[in-house]
């Protein structure tokens, strides 16, 4: 794994540390309906950032530690805001998994990102539908 491959992890790695601290915050608030949901995807971000980590360690680098707290980029006091953070989750996590994709020279590293991609595309794809979002799906994931 080059720098670059161990850089761009780092990058995504604190879209994940960001993602299972906001999953917190949108367990607090989302719909009871959706715990199942929301316990499903705090998993699987959960998995990845460790995954990431051990990827990272395994390969010598130096893994920062997540921040002792984010904010959320607006107020969270309800289901709708808590779904809405959601989106921004996922199509954040979207983006630094995308660049893993872009910068990654190691090909088992650009598949790493390929995956994760695909898994926020289809975490972000469900949290449009919920919020009744026409259409629910973007072409190109992770995209600005």
């Amino acid at each position: 794994m080059t720098t670059l491959d161990q850089q761009a992890l780092i990058d995504a790695l604190s879209a994940e540390y960001a993602a299972v601290y906001a999953y917190g915050v949108i367990a607090a608030y989302a719909n009871h309906d959706r715990d199942k949901l929301v316990a499903e995807y705090t998993a699987a971000h959960r998995a990845r950032r460790d995954a990431t980590i051990d990827a990272l360690r395994a390969d010598g680098a130096t893994v920062p530690e997540p921040a002792a707290a984010y904010t959320a980029p607006f107020p969270v006091n309800d289901p709708i805001p808590a779904a809405h953070l959601a989106v921004t989750v996922e199509s954040d996590a979207a983006a630094s998994w995308r660049a893993v994709v872009e910068r990654a020279t190691d090909p088992g590293v650009r598949r790493t990102g390929i995956d994760a991609l695909t898994e926020c595309a289809v975490r972000l794809a469900t949290w449009q539908s919920i919020l009744g979002a026409s259409p629910v799906t973007t072409p190109f994931p992770g995209k600005a």
